[in-house]
């Protein structure tokens, strides 16, 4: 039997993930049930800035790019942070508001749960 970790969302991260097309859904749960499992999909990489223990999964997706940000390293479940539709036409680069949401998420979602 796997010993499968919870997956918990942060509110606003559901409602901006439910935004996606459903098959990029699918897609990225497939992503997250993997990372629930201890293991890393391919499409999921070390998210630089937030600290360790976060992970980005970025799809693209028909012509679009589509990021879901999550944490493995906070209590006993992997915790999505953040996820959103890239709109950058310019360069792969996370836009900084992007990332400044995500930093402080995290520091909320750490202090709620200590």
């Amino acid at each position: 039997m796997r010993n499968t970790r919870r997956i918990s969302w942060i509110k606003a991260a559901q409602k901006d993930f439910r935004k996606f097309p459903s098959e990029a859904q699918d897609i990225v749960l497939d992503a997250l049930t993997i990372a629930a499992e201890g293991a890393k999909s391919s499409l999921a990489k070390p998210f630089k800035g937030a600290g360790s223990g976060v992970f980005e999964i970025a799809l693209p997706f028909k012509g679009d790019a589509y990021r879901t940000i999550y944490a493995v390293q906070l209590g006993e479940a992997i915790w999505v942070i953040h996820a959103f539709q890239k709109k950058s036409k310019i360069g792969i680069k996370t836009p900084r508001q992007e990332v400044e949401l995500i930093k402080r998420r995290l520091k909320q979602l750490r202090e709620a749960l200590s």
